[in-house]
């Protein structure tokens, strides 16, 4: 029999399409799992559909549907579907990080709160009911400090504040996002309240192999992201930290894995340098998000995707040494409207160094800033012969864009 990737995944993930490509350049054949019975993607409108939310409903009728097929690899593209790719690998006798470990990834509070167990400095931390802080914002964290939710990405819900009435404001708002998303548990009404920490943030790319983690790409995040709202602006990689600041994050990196319990996969983390201390922010059992991923092909000439499938495969794995800097800017969105037309992506794109711009987002659809909003406008790509070059090109190509909305009429 052939031999078959699982690919579990939510309809509309940046990271859908790589796989995909990713799986088609290697030979394997892709049986996509997902919501979309009726998706304009042939992989996923063809595949096995199923409800996220109901999760034991979901990994039996997977498990049915497959019988018969020689799935060699599961992998879960994002936080919500994570976990359901262990039990399944766990079940089809493939290798697997544990449930809980995987589970631990996917909540903010669970991860908090695991981690506060070790030596490794992460923020202070509560978890609050969203009405009790609306009626009562009294807390022990002090200010400033940042509430989020306890399980959505992409910085969405995510609003620092520096005194009661921000916090009030805040949980408001957190509490419109979240009834939007019909979750169910903790996560529909409860929020987490943790120590703002000061500091440049990086982006650490990894891959567990029997526990051992090995450094795929570290990123500089060189926008300065102190809020109210913490949208992703500039990834640059290779890092300009020196290398004993780069071995310190790798370490701990390392320690949180561990205390995770996480074993197999990729590994995407988020921290920030402060008092020369690593402070872990996240650690996610899966790729970087967004179109990112791009930046490793640029520097390495190796798809990250493809990486991912072939480990998860038990296949040879190359890693290829980064000969050149690679940038990317996730064009964020900052006014809400409809976006009518971005002028300057001919003249962006001819500046010296840039790769690709790539307007994500279609003329007359509606455009939502963040804390509410959850995507971007678009990505600008460099590749350059060091960092300094790759950033100041996208900042250059940035500058030439002018995004015309037009305002959202709603009707009553």
């Amino acid at each position: 029999m052939r031999p078959c990737l699982l690919l579990i995944s939510p309809r509309n993930s940046y990271r859908l399409a790589p796989y995909l490509k990713a799986a088609e350049n290697i030979g394997i054949h892709v049986i996509v799992v997902s919501q979309g019975r009726h998706s304009l993607v042939s992989a996923v409108a063809d595949g096995i559909h199923v409800d996220f939310q109901e999760i034991e409903q979901a990994y039996q009728q997977i498990l049915s549907a497959v019988k018969g097929n020689n799935i060699i690899a599961v992998i879960g593209t994002d936080d919500l579907t994570v976990e359901l790719a262990s039990g399944l690998s766990k079940t089809l006798g493939l290798v697997h990080n544990d449930l809980m470990a995987s589970r631990l990834t996917t909540r903010k509070d669970l991860s908090r709160e695991c981690l506060s167990a070790t030596d490794l400095y992460v923020p202070r931390f509560e978890k609050r009911s969203i009405q009790s802080l609306i009626k009562t914002p009294v807390h022990g964290v002090g200010y400033p400090c940042v509430i989020k939710p306890l399980s959505l990405s992409g910085s969405r819900g995510v609003i620092r504040v520096n005194d009661d009435r921000e916090l009030v404001n805040a949980s408001s708002r957190i509490q419109s996002i979240l009834l939007q998303e019909q979750l169910a548990g903790q996560e529909k009404n409860t929020v987490l309240l943790e120590q703002y920490i000061p500091g440049y943030e990086y982006a650490f790319e990894g891959l567990l192999t029997d526990g051992k983690l090995q450094c795929l790409a570290l990123f500089d995040k060189p926008d300065l992201m102190q809020g109210p709202f913490f949208e992703e602006t500039y990834y640059i990689t290779p890092s300009r930290l020196d290398e004993q600041v780069r071995q310190q994050i790798h370490h701990t990196v390392q320690q949180a894995c561990d205390a995770y319990g996480l074993r197999q996969g990729p590994v995407h983390a988020e921290m920030r340098i402060h008092d020369d201390k690593v402070w872990i922010l996240e650690i996610a059992s899966r790729t970087i998000g967004g179109q990112c991923a791009r930046l490793l092909k640029f520097a390495t000439g190796r798809s990250l995707e493809e990486i991912i499938i072939r480990h998860a495969a038990g296949m040879e794995v190359k890693l290829a040494n980064m000969d050149q800097a690679a940038g990317v800017l996730m064009i964020p969105i900052t006014q809400q409207g409809i976006l009518r037309r971005v002028e300057g992506v001919l003249t962006a794109s001819k500046i010296k160094y840039i790769k690709d711009v790539e307007i994500s987002i279609s003329e007359g659809y509606e455009l939502t800033p963040l804390p509410e909003g959850f995507s971007y406008l678009g990505f600008i790509f460099s590749k350059a012969p060091d960092p300094g070059k790759a950033e100041d090109a996208l900042r250059e190509a940035y500058s030439k864009l002018k995004v015309i909305t037009s305002p959202v009429i709603r009707v009553q």
